[in-house]
């Protein structure tokens, strides 16, 4: 337990990190934090606490932090990817990015082949999890517009 809040602090460092690093230095900082705290707790809630496979809970993790980050945009009058970006940080699947380019690099193609896979399918779900995501919250925006 211990390990996943430990983990979840992390992931709130990284994302205020990179949202420094593209220049957020006003009130947006905090909600981009718990918002990348609350991406990688949806992660491990989804992986670990449902069972999920990583491509469901790269998805669920990156839809749901999509709505918060369309939601947190509205609010603050800002775009959504200065928002959003930072927040889905901690989703980013370095590692397997880095085993992926080390087999190419060594000429181990078959090894390369299966980590490419790997990346391009965990790099498929959280695409298709903005995809999803903002149609969603598109389409809340209009139904909530017309009432």
């Amino acid at each position: 337990m211990s390990q996943f809040i430990l983990q979840t602090i992390t992931g709130a460092i990284g994302s205020l990190g990179f949202a420094v690093l593209f220049g957020v230095r006003d009130r947006k900082v905090c909600p981009i934090m718990a918002g990348g705290a609350a991406c990688w707790a949806l992660y491990l809630l989804s992986i670990h606490a449902a069972g999920w496979s990583v491509f469901a809970g790269l998805f669920v993790a990156t839809f749901l932090t999509d709505l918060l980050a369309e939601a947190l945009a509205r609010k603050l009058k800002t775009p959504v990817l200065l928002l959003l970006v930072p927040m889905l940080i901690p989703l980013i699947p370095g590692g397997d990015l880095y085993y992926m380019m080390d087999y190419l690099v060594r000429s181990n193609y078959v090894d390369f082949g299966m980590a490419a896979r790997k990346v391009l399918m965990e790099a498929g779900a959280i695409a298709m999890g903005i995809v999803v995501g903002a149609y969603a919250a598109t389409v809340g925006a209009i139904v909530l517009k017309k009432k």
